[in-house]
């Protein structure tokens, strides 16, 4: 009842947002966009004037453009509410999972949590011997003489891998810079963190990019007192997902989830 009785101060708020799946701009199951979190990260920030708000993070990555606005977002309403904010890792925050824990002021981790993996990754398939085995004629007409630039159905060029590593290379830029004005000094000399590389628990504290090992409320208590409370935001089902008539198109998109996460052994 104290929060309703005039002049009485109430305890500690801490908004907690899960950020959980692979970061995409379209997709199917659980995935994370500027779009779908945009309006909860909002609401996190504005209802009852909370003391911080923790990301609760599980991704292994996904798109930089939705990592770089979602970690964009989180930074601004932090700056204009004056409300910090705790990043905890739960298995994974590897690549774009790694760039949104680098929108809190601190990142906390478990003792087995993935974290890293700072790098840009292209990947597909060469299919054109293969349609050749089997008779198969590829035809394509374009107006533009690389508009079907890395085509999967045709023998590998030189000069669209290199326009490809010149893409990549400024993606990677653009992410080593958002790593380095979050953590700072943070970072160990002497290591190279952006190869790519990602780390486990006690290893990535001891690299800087990590603040510690902790979990959300124990550390939360630790820091606001042990009255705080707890609001969770993330992402609700629809009603037609609830009663199952998305099922096979979850089924499908959980495929494409679970080799995301499979990458990291997980």
């Amino acid at each position: 009842m104290k929060r309703f009785i005039p002049f009485m101060k109430n305890d500690p708020l801490v908004a907690v947002v899960r950020l959980q799946g692979v970061i995409t701009g379209a997709g199917r199951g659980p995935v994370l966009s500027d779009v779908a979190m945009g309006p909860i990260l909002e609401k996190a920030f504005a209802r009852g004037k909370p003391a911080a708000v923790a990301l609760s993070i599980n991704s292994p990555g996904g798109s930089a453009v939705q990592s770089s606005l979602i970690a964009a977002r989180i930074k601004r309403l932090s700056e204009e509410k004056d409300v910090p904010v705790h990043a905890f890792v739960e298995d994974v925050a590897a690549s774009g999972g790694y760039w949104l824990a680098c929108a809190a002021e601190k990142i906390w981790i478990d003792a087995s949590s993935i974290v890293g993996s700072i790098g840009v990754i292209s990947a597909s398939f060469g299919l054109h011997e293969f349609i050749g085995r089997f008779g198969i004629e590829r035809r394509v007409h374009t107006a533009g003489k690389d508009k079907s630039m890395l085509d999967p159905f045709r023998p590998e060029r030189e000069e669209d891998v290199a326009r490809l590593r010149a893409i990549q290379e400024q993606i990677h830029e653009a992410f080593i810079a958002h790593v380095k004005d979050s953590r700072g000094a943070r970072i160990g000399e002497g290591e190279d963190l952006f190869t790519g590389e990602f780390w486990v628990g006690r290893k990535a504290v001891d690299l800087g990019l990590a603040d510690g090992l902790s979990h959300l409320r124990p550390k939360m208590k630790e820091i606001y007192g042990d009255k705080t409370r707890f609001a969770v935001y993330g992402p609700r089902r629809g009603l037609l997902q609830r009663f199952g008539v998305q099922i096979v198109e979850e089924a499908a998109g959980a495929l494409d989830t679970r080799a995301a996460y499979a990458r990291y052994g997980l």
